[in-house]
């Protein structure tokens, strides 16, 4: 994997004209992410159990795309996560579709999940997520902005 991550930096090296700093590399579940970039560590993490069942898919599209998001810190700053800045790494610097998510098969790695309710929709929300509803906090549909309520289940 290492080498996959080497190799996204030789090519933007190559590209860009100017060495960038090699970010440290882990390998920690992340909920439902196969990838997060921490801009300021300048660190890749990598979901281990969606790796090995992806393997091909993480190196040539979930490193890049990682990879982009320093890049896109290291010569923006704070820009649009998915944004143009980024798009264009990804299509002109690594010649991979700008795609912001994946669509592996996550349901082997994400957990209970518990049903909620908007205005609009139903929602399905992790346990970190409900448990802090428990306690007060409230989340709210992005689309139609009504708060969330759990669906209880009839006996």
């Amino acid at each position: 994997m290492a080498d996959a991550v080497e190799g996204c930096y030789q090519r933007a090296d190559k590209y860009f004209k100017r060495t960038f700093p090699r970010p440290a590399l882990t390998f920690r579940r992340s909920g439902k992410n196969a990838g997060t970039a921490f801009l300021q560590q300048n660190r890749i993490n990598l979901h281990p159990e969606l790796f090995k069942q992806n393997e091909h898919e993480f190196i040539v599209d979930v490193i890049p795309h990682e990879v982009s998001h320093l890049l896109t810190w290291q010569l923006f700053k704070k820009v649009k996560p998915h944004g143009v800045e980024w798009q264009a790494i990804m299509i002109d610097v690594f010649h991979r579709p700008a795609n912001a998510t994946h669509s592996f098969d996550i349901e082997g790695v994400i957990g209970k999940q518990f049903s909620y309710a908007c205005l609009c929709s139903s929602h399905q929300l992790t346990i970190r997520r409900h448990n802090k509803i428990l306690k007060g906090a409230q989340y709210k549909c992005r689309k139609c902005n009504g708060v969330l309520i759990e669906e209880k289940s009839v006996s």
